[in-house]
């Protein structure tokens, strides 16, 4: 498939810590960019596809455990951040 061109932008978005962890994680496992990996579990999402094999949900998991990341998608839209 060739290659298309776009237009990226810089951008500073807010995450929970330790998921911010296990998403690196997982592009140094995966051999991505941050950036990259996260454009194609967004693509994926948009089409209502599974960004992730079994194989690579298990080295999620493994990730999550390391980082001490418990959140799972029915946290999604109930996080409340700490006062500073």
């Amino acid at each position: 498939m060739p290659k298309k061109l776009v237009a990226r932008t810089q951008t500073g978005v807010r995450i929970e810590a330790s998921l911010l962890k296990v998403l690196k994680g997982l592009a140094e496992y995966a051999d991505l960019s941050l950036g990259d990996l996260l454009e194609g579990i967004v693509l994926h999402s948009f089409e209502g596809k599974a960004p992730f094999s079994p194989e690579t949900r298990k080295v999620i998991s493994q990730l999550k455990s390391v980082y001490g990341c418990s959140l799972t998608a029915a946290d999604s839209h109930a996080l409340k951040e700490e006062a500073q």
